[in-house]
């Protein structure tokens, strides 16, 4: 019998949560041991998933199937491709160093670290499901966990901010609800399987019924990603969550975005795909631009990072938006490096807020004299940011770019989304120049450099981000042939 890698690597911190929650309050520190544990375990496993993983091969693999609902036909249905299997891995790695991160967490411990844990089974479940109601249960899992971090851990405003992305990224769902009922309840769909339905390619399904479907999709997906004028929960989450929920809900939870319109509105509407391509690419653009500008105005450390986020997010669409290999290859390198680097931007943001007790950029002067490895550090994660070459930032949109101007979209939009790369820049070099030189703020003046512990969960994403920016390869052999067989089924 085959060991069924997939299902450990989903439901393990389901366990972890289980035991987390039953630990007595006198025990109440080990729940960060529990939680370290499990979630290395995951990470782990899904290291080898990477290593056992074929990527020439384009189909799923790891493939799980068992009859679960058998009267309408849903199963219990997993598998990875060369598009959901780096996903994977990235959600492994990022919950164990938001466990890690969350170390000094004392507050109603067990919750918390449960928490993390359930919400690292709907993370992990939304990559690996391949049956449509499965795929909904673990997006709608999602929510719960990060509500309840961001309303119980958060800052002074996190009622307000909880409540925000619970209603925006809900309503969202509903709409993506709409789009699976409909196509479930279609002649020539019928069926809940995500596979089936992505080799079909919308065989059967007028272009009134794709655009219509697509259009709920699009609701659904677009509040997540989060696309322009949707994104409005974000900078308010991000604020007032703690820094471990930050970090997995710029690197995982914006990217169960991407990925729906990678794994469900391409390839399973391939028609309405087309006549959305410009909606998509002005949205994307806009998105780019604006999200820059704002980002520029910012005071606030994580609300900068948060609205570079909303441009950095801007890339991926514009790259799926293109609908060619570049373009989208291009989408799923930035997809991948905005997790890594954003998640180390949040921790270092988390990191100088918890010793300066302050992320005004004003008051963050004069880092290099008094705390040289985190200004190293931030130095760093900022280059990455803006899209340096030789840093993974730069792959991503550098083949995103690319892939539109090669597409149909119109070539003044591209050029624009050029903008927003020296917008990039601009912004983060300001934010250095403020944060790193200069003489130190009262602020920083009493404050201690990274501790080792400390510097021990960043150096992965450090790694990361390097061996991704120089050996593209390391990435794209697991994505292209996915991408090339998800264009092929669609015709494009």
């Amino acid at each position: 019998m085959t060991f069924p890698l997939l299902t450990a690597i989903v439901f393990m911190p389901l366990a972890g949560a289980v035991v987390c929650a039953l630990l007595p309050r006198a025990r109440a520190p080990f729940a960060r041991g529990v939680a370290a544990a499990f979630s290395g375990t995951v990470l782990l496993m899904a290291s080898g998933l990477l290593v056992l993983f074929e990527p020439n091969l384009s189909s799923h693999q790891f493939v799980e199937s068992i009859s679960w609902v058998p009267q309408f036909g849903i199963r219990y249905h997993l598998g990875v491709d060369g598009i959901s299997a780096p996903m994977v891995f990235l959600s492994a790695l990022l919950t164990f160093i938001a466990v890690l991160a969350s170390w000094k967490v004392t507050e109603r411990a067990q919750s918390y670290f449960a928490m993390l844990m359930l919400l690292a089974v709907g993370m992990n479940g939304v990559f690996a499901a391949l049956d449509f109601v499965l795929f909904y249960v673990f997006w709608e899992l999602v929510l719960v966990p990060m509500y309840f971090l961001i309303a119980w851990w958060g800052g002074p405003r996190r009622d307000y901010a909880a409540l925000k992305f619970f209603l925006y990224t809900l309503a969202g769902s509903v709409f993506m609800l709409v789009g699976i009922i409909a196509m479930y309840l279609h002649p020539d769909g019928g069926t809940f399987d995500m596979a089936v339905l992505a080799t079909n390619a919308g065989r059967g399904m007028g272009p009134q019924f794709q655009f219509w479907v697509f259009a709920a999709f699009f609701l659904g997906f677009a509040v997540k990603v989060p696309v322009f004028p949707l994104h409005t929960w974000l900078p308010d989450a991000h604020v007032e969550a703690p820094t471990a929920a930050s970090v997995l809900l710029a690197g995982i939870l914006l990217k169960m975005g991407t990925y729906g319109f990678l794994r469900v509105s391409l390839p399973m509407l391939p028609g309405a795909a087309h006549a959305w391509q410009w909606v998509l690419a002005t949205l994307a653009v806009i998105s780019i631009v604006y999200g820059a500008a704002v980002a520029f105005a910012q005071k606030d450390l994580k609300k900068l990072v948060a609205y570079s986020s909303v441009s950095h997010m801007g890339f991926v669409m514009l790259g799926i938006a293109s609908l060619n290999p570049v373009g989208i290859d291009g989408a799923m390198a930035v997809n991948f490096s905005h997790g890594i680097v954003t998640g180390l931007l949040f921790l270092l943001v988390g990191m100088v807020y918890e010793r300066a007790h302050t992320r005004e950029i004003t008051e963050l002067s004069g880092l290099s004299a008094k705390v040289p490895v985190y200004a190293g550090l931030l130095a760093f994660a900022s280059f990455a940011s803006l899209g340096l070459p030789g840093l993974s930032g730069f792959v991503g949109e550098f083949l995103s770019l690319v892939g539109a101007w090669e597409s149909a979209i119109w070539p003044g939009l591209v050029v624009l989304a050029g903008v927003g790369v020296l917008l990039a820049a601009a912004y983060m070099l300001w934010m250095l120049q403020r944060t790193v030189f200069g003489t130190p703020s009262a602020k920083v003046a009493g404050i201690s450099d990274v501790t080792p512990f400390e510097v021990a969960y960043v150096v992965p994403l450090v790694a990361l981000t390097l061996v991704v920016g120089v050996w593209w390869d390391s990435l794209l052999r697991f994505v292209d042939p996915a991408v090339r067989a998800l264009l092929a089924a669609m015709g494009a």
